[in-house]
């Protein structure tokens, strides 16, 4: 048996059909492939936002970690990072604990020896970060947390919240994945505040969104205060995006939480997605602006995108992408900018979706011979970068795939966004293939 790695054409993925998404390109659907990819994504330990940091996005916050030893262990690479020191704690899971629960007993005593500890600086909010060994075992979370909050009180802890975080890997084809849930927790903690019609909250990322043009445009439409959970400074701070007007959404995975921001806090949402094609982003501006009564004059930035563009598709006219998914990118979205654009796009390597079906019929219509990898996919390990015809890589894992084509990660926390992201990205694809040239 010849081993290889599969995949599909956009074209061959189109004439299936949305319903018939090959098994191969699902995660769901059968074993997975640690890949570079699939390590960034499913551990919360690894570089980025997992769900341990995004449990943490909320400033005078702490997290302990309800687990077996192998689970928590790889906390130890965030705990050196910048802002993360005397952050996490552990309540280790022994062999009995897995069969009966009793580690349940133990947590509200150990939340409330971390907070007794911590005094000095008592922590807001305390996120118990629990594994898919109490997924399996049935664990009411909200009990658990309720009687946790019960312990504090006791102690004299009155202003000390208890949440819930769930590091399921298992529940990341359901209806609320891991990094859906997160967010949900983190702005739970928001209550009702008196609103300022003059401040606007920007969720979807943890890390701040880049400076650039959507923050220009509020701020000459009258917003004072562009509040986001990253550049909050204090807890009460971040309670602050309580008093907003509306929210902006740049990330499906938050519209969960915006729908509860608008039930509970009576704030809509508007969303924002981010994305690489002009048009597209132009389009987007003029209906948010439209919905909001906002005056928008894109222009400028607009023609300075198409500049952009225009440089990189004269200096490099035949440019052929390989495209992964560890990187601020939906890929098959790039994939297609990058077609309609006039560049070429070889190969991807991503998990496929209905969502995402979209893309691949127009894909299929504009590079029908586009391949399609699943990163999840246990034949990966036998990709072979040989045949690529690719000048450049973006992602992580593309750049893992093929480590003898240039690549640009293009996977950094601070989010580009709209016009800027465009620019950006086109300035660093022009300077990666310079530096190759030099």
């Amino acid at each position: 048996m010849t081993k290889k790695a599969i995949c599909f054409t956009a074209g061959k993925l189109a004439e299936l059909g949305k319903e018939n998404i090959p098994d191969e390109l699902l995660s769901g659907k059968g074993l997975v492939y640690s890949s570079p990819a699939t390590l960034a994504y499913n551990s919360p330990g690894a570089e980025g936002y997992g769900v341990k940091r995004a449990g943490l996005a909320v400033p005078e916050s702490v997290m302990l970690i309800v687990a077996p030893g192998c689970c928590g262990r790889n906390t130890s690479l965030i705990s050196n990072m910048p802002g993360y020191k005397n952050r996490f704690f552990y309540l280790e899971m022994n062999e009995n604990d897995l069969v009966t629960g009793k580690h349940l007993a133990r947590i509200p005593e150990a939340v409330t020896e971390i907070v007794e500890f911590l005094k000095d600086k008592t922590p807001r909010v305390v996120m118990i970060c629990i594994t898919c060994v109490d997924a399996l075992l049935g664990t009411d979370m909200e009990r658990v947390t309720r009687k946790a909050e019960e312990a504090l009180r006791q102690k004299g802890f009155d202003k000390t919240r208890v949440r819930p975080c769930y590091m399921y890997a298992l529940t990341r084809e359901g209806r609320r994945p891991p990094m859906v849930h997160v967010r949900q927790t983190l702005y739970s903690l928001l209550e009702p505040m008196q609103k300022d019609p003059r401040t606007v909250n920007i969720i979807g990322n943890f890390a701040p969104l880049a400076e650039g043009e959507l923050q220009r445009y509020l701020t000459r439409a009258g917003v004072t205060h562009i509040r986001q959970i990253g550049t909050s400074e204090s807890y009460e701070d971040f309670l602050k995006m309580a008093s907003a007007n509306f929210n902006i959404v740049t990330d499906p995975e938050v519209r969960a939480a915006a729908e509860d921001m608008n039930a509970n806090l009576n704030i809509p949402y508007i969303e924002l997605t981010r994305v690489h094609g002009i048009d597209r982003i132009a389009k987007q501006y003029s209906a948010f602006a439209a919905a909001t009564g906002i005056e928008i004059d894109d222009t400028e930035e607009r023609e300075e995108a198409w500049e952009a563009v225009d440089a990189l598709k004269e200096r490099y006219p035949d440019l052929t992408f390989n495209i992964g998914e560890s990187s601020n990118c939906d890929p098959f979205e790039l994939a297609t900018s990058l077609v309609r654009y006039g560049f070429k796009v070889d190969e991807i390597y991503a998990t496929l979706s209905p969502e995402r079906f979209v893309y691949i019929k127009n894909l299929a219509r504009l590079s029908p011979d586009t391949k399609v990898y699943c990163n999840m996919e246990p034949t990966m390990i036998y990709y072979d970068m040989s045949g690529s015809k690719a000048d450049i890589t973006i992602g992580k894992d593309a750049g893992y795939y093929c480590p003898d084509i240039p690549n640009i990660a293009w996977n950094t926390d601070i989010k580009p966004f709209g016009y800027q992201g465009v620019r950006d990205l086109m300035n660093s694809i022009a300077s990666k293939l310079e530096e190759g040239r030099a």
